[in-house]
């Protein structure tokens, strides 16, 4: 601990300051009462459940136990979160802490070093036990630079079980069973599968990463990147056949296409699909708001009538019930805070509270996240608080579920991933073949290996 840092707690502690004042880019003397300021970009959708009661609970108690902190939060969501992140990024002045990813669509911050690396703050205060060592790895660019939620996995199959029983039918154990369900399902106006395809990440992410998992095996990337595997391989083409399948057979409906993000989560709850695709971290979206007491899917139906799975086995794969997975989103803190400074230790207590006990039990509570910090006890604050049924099916589904491969957009160069997301929307459109798509990801990959 630096003398500054010293003196900063200890005029705290005697003059119980509870205001300050903060210059960016200075030092500065707690003990003249003045606050530090701190600009937050936060990723919250508002109109989500628990999202209001998670400013209470999370944003408002931080400000209340640290009154020598202030801080300025910026709350955006989906496109326009990342947009003005890359924003920031060009223009050099990254908020002092922000929500991040470990790769994808935080590349930029990473590569760009527009963030510090946190793994020597967690060694000086004797936190790195206190966090599931797989998440504490390090990120795109070769350092921690963002300290995760947990970790994540990005396909998740929700079956409304409901709708299956009152028309005959049961959970399919193959990729063949859950096709055959089109034709029933389709004479009685039920979708059997909504997703929102809108965005371009949704398909990749939510779905093609996990398919390519389960043809191109755990280590397809290593592959690629050695030589041994190409994009025009028959593993990688396999998987977009198989995408271009579900469309043209009607297990997807290409009307998926306009859908925003999250739009069709409230017509599956009421049984108009009989599965929805989505990542684990939506089982969030269905549970009830705290702050209203409603829910997409109350508690007796999350148990009766819903269950969370994977795509049962595919034709010709390679593994079997395997998921797409990567390192959970979190919190970095700027590189342009000075080190030393007082700032900075604030802007580390807030990222720690914000990765703590507190926050990441309350997380849990809601289903918005799985907990990184092992001093959170899952199963006990599932059982004590009496949560809602879909946190312990998840938590099942995790142990069900424990081979996971690459996510695309966490392994790959954007200039790679994009040509990928924009392929798989063509197939979706009927516009190109999957064999075509497969040519121009290689060809995106080759030039991007040239270029490095």
């Amino acid at each position: 601990m630096t003398g500054l840092k010293r003196v900063f707690i200890v005029a705290l502690a005697l003059l119980m300051v509870v205001t300050s004042v903060f210059a960016q880019g200075t030092k500065e003397d707690a003990s003249a009462g003045k606050q530090i300021e701190l600009t937050v970009l936060n990723y919250i959708d508002m109109s989500e459940p628990n999202s209001a009661n998670e400013i209470s609970m999370v944003w408002d108690k931080f400000a209340a136990e640290n009154p020598d902190i202030k801080l300025v939060r910026e709350d955006l969501f989906n496109e326009p979160f990342h947009q003005k992140t890359e924003a920031y990024v060009a223009s050099g002045k990254v908020p002092d802490v922000l929500y991040m990813w470990p790769s994808g669509r935080s590349t930029s911050l990473h590569t760009t070093k527009s963030v510090k690396d946190l793994m020597p703050f967690l060694q000086k205060d004797g936190m790195v036990d206190d966090y599931n060592p797989a998440t504490l790895a390090p990120q795109f660019a070769g350092f921690l630079g963002e300290l995760p939620n947990g970790l994540t996995t990005t396909h998740m199959l929700y079956v409304n079980t409901k709708v299956l029983r009152e028309n005959g039918l049961s959970i399919p154990k193959s990729y063949a069973e859950m096709k055959a369900m089109v034709g029933p399902l389709k004479a009685k106006g039920i979708d059997l599968i909504a997703m929102d395809n809108m965005d371009a990440w949704v398909m990749q992410s939510c779905l093609f990463s996990m398919v390519v998992g389960r043809f191109g095996g755990t280590d397809w990337h290593d592959k690629v990147a050695a030589g041994t595997l190409k994009f025009t391989d028959p593993w990688f083409v396999k998987s977009l056949e198989l995408i271009d399948d579900m469309y043209k057979s009607g297990m997807l409906n290409r009307n998926s296409l306009s859908s925003p993000y999250g739009s069709s989560r409230g017509s599956f709850a009421a049984g108009k699909a009989a599965f929805y695709i989505d990542g684990d971290w939506s089982t969030a979206s269905f549970q009830t708001d705290i702050t209203t007491g409603k829910a997409l899917v109350s508690p007796a139906s999350q148990q009766n009538d819903f269950e969370l799975m994977v795509i049962p086995n595919l034709p010709g794969e390679v593994i079997s019930n395997s998921n797409s997975g990567v390192v959970g989103t979190g919190w970095g803190m700027s590189a342009n805070i000075p080190a030393g400074s007082a700032k900075e230790a604030a802007a580390w207590r807030l990222i720690k509270y914000l990765q703590g006990e507190y926050v990441q039990t309350y997380r849990l509570s809601t289903g918005a996240s799985f907990p990184s910090n092992l001093n959170v006890d899952v199963e006990k604050v599932v059982k004590e608080k009496n949560l809602e049924p879909f946190i312990a099916k998840r938590a099942a589904y995790y142990a069900a579920y424990t081979t996971i491969t690459p996510v695309i957009d966490g392994v790959l160069h954007s200039d790679v991933y994009n040509v990928i997301n924009t392929g798989l929307q063509e197939i979706g459109l009927g516009s190109k073949a999957p064999s075509q798509v497969a040519s121009e990801v290689q060809k995106a990959w080759e030039t991007w290996k040239k270029n490095q």
